[in-house]
């Protein structure tokens, strides 16, 4: 049985690149059900595996790309894994950002509020993705993949990098702890936060991925704008389950390939 397009979002800056294919799906097209309805590619959720393992399969299909879908094992850090085959299954590295000069090979990172970010620079033939949420960007995720794929031939300048689905501020409210942990690590990080109820403020997380991909010298920075709390139909989010009280979430995949 056939199975409809998957609805993607995508940068028009990587789009206009030849021999890239990417895509920032979205909770929709998939196999799952319930709280993991449907797209569900998140390997360590409680989801039924096969249908994980389907839906991961519908994703690269609509990438158009011969390889598997790799993932590391995200562990909120700033470690970045250079892919040149990919892992046998269960043997994944634990690192939250991955890069590559080989085509076919998918790089997709899971998230369900953190900042997904996709980088390529189409002259070196040089890619990347990365998983930001506030402790990866803080501990250099970003800089570290920029660094990783200038390792590989890439030029910081031409670099393009785009910021999918991501908590947007309205949506992101914290404590004193957290913007105290923000502020050790990153002078005038002030302007990330504006006040909220109390003692609450609200991050603002995809400015300041934007400005630690600009700090590590990336060319073109393109923000789709996206709010993953907010629109429930199309993307999981972590903080809502939580605040819903249900028991897991679906994650989201963002992928990007090199294709000859």
């Amino acid at each position: 049985m056939e199975t409809a397009p998957l609805p993607v979002i995508t940068s028009p800056q990587l789009a206009a690149l030849g021999h890239v294919r990417h895509a920032f799906f979205t909770r929709q097209g998939g196999a799952s059900a319930g709280i993991y309805a449907s797209l569900n590619g998140g390997q360590g959720s409680s989801d039924d595996p096969a249908l994980v393992q389907e839906n991961r399969a519908r994703m690269v299909a609509a990438l158009g790309v011969a390889g598997p879908l790799v993932s590391v094992y995200q562990v909120h850090s700033p470690n970045v894994a250079t892919v040149r085959e990919p892992w046998e299954r269960g043997t994944a590295p634990k690192a939250d950002a991955m890069v590559t000069d080989r085509p076919g090979i998918a790089l997709g990172i899971t998230t369900a509020d953190c900042g997904p970010v996709l980088f390529a620079d189409r002259e070196a033939g040089i890619i990347g993705a990365a998983h930001a949420g506030w402790r990866g960007a803080v501990d250099g995720v970003l800089a570290a993949t920029v660094e990783a794929m200038v390792q590989l031939g890439a030029a910081r300048a031409r670099i393009i990098a785009a910021i999918g689905p991501v908590i947007r501020q309205p949506s992101y409210e914290v404590g004193p702890d957290f913007v105290a942990r923000v502020a050790a690590a990153q002078a005038g990080s002030e302007r990330y936060f504006i006040a909220s109820a109390g003692d609450r403020v609200r991050f603002d997380l995809p400015g300041f991925i934007r400005d630690r991909l600009a700090d590590a010298g990336v060319g073109t920075i393109e923000d789709l704008g996206l709010d993953t709390y907010a629109d429930d139909t199309r993307f999981f989010s972590y903080r809502r389950t939580t605040h819903r009280g249900e028991p897991d979430y679906g994650r989201l995949i963002s992928a990007i390939a090199l294709v000859r």
